[in-house]
């Protein structure tokens, strides 16, 4: 089992607001982000970060956003699509697009919002 899955969200969430603020984004987006891909609601999420969730648990208990499919790329040099770990892959989920969001992409094009 790797480390980062009994880590708590909690402690990994403030460097995310961290990567994003310094982007000139903001923690409301973080969480809009993180809202979609967990299908969490903002008294979800604070309840996780509150109560020190294990990322482990944290996607155990989430709905994942059929829009992950459409989530490629790169994170660390590994492609997120080939992760085979389930787990592992959610997470990587996570990581693609907080740095898509820290790289100023357009929130639709990070919330894969179908073009229209």
């Amino acid at each position: 089992m790797h480390r980062i899955f009994t880590t708590a969200v909690a402690d990994v969430y403030p460097h995310y607001v961290a990567k994003v603020e310094r982007k000139g984004r903001t923690r409301a987006e973080l969480d809009e982000v993180v809202r979609w891909l967990t299908g969490f609601d903002q008294d979800d999420l604070e309840k996780h970060l509150a109560e020190r969730t294990t990322f482990a648990d944290f996607f155990a208990g989430a709905t994942l956003n059929p829009g992950t499919a459409l989530i490629t790329g790169s994170v660390c040099g590994v492609k997120v699509q080939e992760v085979e770990d389930p787990l592992m892959q959610r997470i990587r989920f996570l990581d693609k697009l907080v740095d898509e969001l820290a790289k100023g992409r357009p929130m639709e094009k990070v919330l894969r919002s179908p073009a229209g």
